[in-house]
């Protein structure tokens, strides 16, 4: 049975459309295959001012990948970081963070793991920012001003001591003049016996008078007594 030019042109049609098809949805199937450029990672810092490392999926497919972050120090890893796992990642992305107090310029390298789709690192490495994150330990805040107390000050809240007499205010002052000069005798009459100073005179010569009137009579007696003899 022969075959017509016409049907033979039709079946190479359908051949070259076909393998244009199966080349069209193999392109298109492996760009929605997770890979290596679905992945990208960040240095940042959070909301409290640490620092923090990101990486974000944008697999539509959401292959599950593990991400695992290592700090470079000369080509060789210093220390892991840590590993997250990133699962039912989207278009939009998904995003797990490591706390991680990074310092400026450092290098950090970044592998994921999508088992049959991915194995390998981030390329290039990520390096920090040139500036380390503030914290608030870095900017302490100000002191407050005292409030002022309303209750009134008293000597003993004070640091003031009574102030204490020097030796020159406790010395008794001296009397003017000479110390040896006598006080004027009315003033001693006065202190001693509390009467007026012409009071001894006046006892003296009332012991006078009762002495020679005492005398006359003693006369008298014996005058009067030999007379009658």
């Amino acid at each position: 049975m022969s075959i017509s030019p016409r049907t033979a042109r039709s079946v190479r049609f359908l051949g070259v459309v076909s393998a244009s098809v199966a080349l069209v949805l193999g392109v298109a199937g492996n760009a929605m295959a997770c890979s290596i450029r679905d992945f990208s990672a960040k240095a940042e810092c959070d909301a409290e001012g640490k620092g923090v490392i990101s990486v974000t999926d944008v697999d539509p497919t959401g292959v599950t990948a593990e991400v695992s972050v290592y700090l470079e120090n000369n080509g060789a890893d210093e220390r892991l970081v840590g590993t997250r796992t990133i699962e039912n990642s989207t278009a939009k992305g998904v995003t797990v963070t490591f706390s991680e107090d990074w310092e400026p310029n450092a290098e950090y390298r970044i592998h994921v793991k999508a088992k049959g789709y991915v194995d390998e690192d981030i390329k290039p490495n990520l390096t920090t920012p040139s500036e380390a994150c503030e914290t608030d330990e870095d900017n302490p805040p100000a002191p407050e001003n005292p409030k002022p107390s309303d209750k009134p000050s008293t000597p003993a809240d004070t640091d003031t001591a009574t102030p204490v007499p020097s030796e020159s205010q406790n010395t008794t002052p001296e009397p003017a003049g000479d110390g040896n000069t006598p006080s004027p005798e009315g003033d001693s009459n006065l202190a001693e016996t509390g009467a007026d100073s012409n009071t001894p005179v006046i006892a003296g010569i009332a012991a006078a008078f009762l002495a020679v009137g005492g005398g006359a009579i003693y006369y008298s007696t014996r005058r009067r007594g030999a007379t009658s003899r």
